[in-house]
């Protein structure tokens, strides 16, 4: 699991977060990204292209890789702070809270990394 705290607001700490997301997926394990704080900008369309970090993969790819075979969710106060609703956000991307954060930190095995 790893969990997301910064957007553009800390350039190289989103990109970070988002580049091990992308690894852990490219290395066939289980990735849950959880987008909270200003990285739940990330999980509206068109948000992801304009991130841009020199020297980084963009982030709409690193993105696409996370979805294609992990979870990628957004903290539901988070996404409330900012009025963004189920049907705003890329598909394959959920709202989900604190239990179900919980849950996945609890799985045996389960590992979190947050920046």
């Amino acid at each position: 699991m790893i969990k997301a705290t910064a957007g553009a607001d800390g350039p190289e700490r989103c990109n970070q977060a988002f580049t091990v997301a992308a690894a852990g997926v490219a290395s066939g394990l289980p990735v849950s990204l959880w987008l909270t704080g200003e990285s739940t900008w990330f999980a509206l369309p068109g948000r992801a292209e304009e991130f841009r970090l020199a020297h980084a993969t963009p982030l709409e790819d690193l993105l696409a890789a996370v979805l294609s075979a992990g979870q990628v969710t957004v903290c539901t106060q988070c996404a409330a702070r900012r009025d963004i609703k189920p049907d705003d956000v890329i598909p394959g991307v959920r709202i989900a809270g604190a239990p179900t954060f919980v849950e996945e930190i609890s799985t045996e095995g389960a590992q979190a990394l947050v920046y």
